[in-house]
């Protein structure tokens, strides 16, 4: 995320007239942490086989949010903008106003 940020910002003109300030971006993760017991016991005897099995599981589900807000190396609002060149993305559908 951090490289294609980087990427739009050196993009930019500055004497374009049309630019993108990068306002918070939020990130959501889901962790789960299980712990499996399993016990197992058998015997065997020529053709004769047996087992018995038995498990337990415990599982704890953990969201993890965070938000950032990308910035210049000066503390300011980063600028970026789009390349007329990148193929269009989910949901654009045919040419844009432009004839793109």
């Amino acid at each position: 995320m951090r490289d294609e940020l980087i990427e739009a910002a050196a993009r930019r003109d500055p004497g374009q007239q049309v630019g993108f300030k990068v306002g918070p971006i939020e990130l959501e993760f889901t962790v789960e942490l299980r712990v499996d017991a399993k016990a197992k016991t058998g015997f065997k005897a020529w053709v004769l086989s047996g087992d018995v099995e038995a498990g337990a599981a415990r599982a704890r589900t953990h969201k993890v949010k965070l938000t950032v807000t990308p910035t210049t190396p000066d503390g300011g609002d980063l600028l970026i903008c789009g390349d007329a060149r990148r193929q269009a993305g989910p949901g654009v559908d045919g040419a844009d106003e432009l004839g793109r």
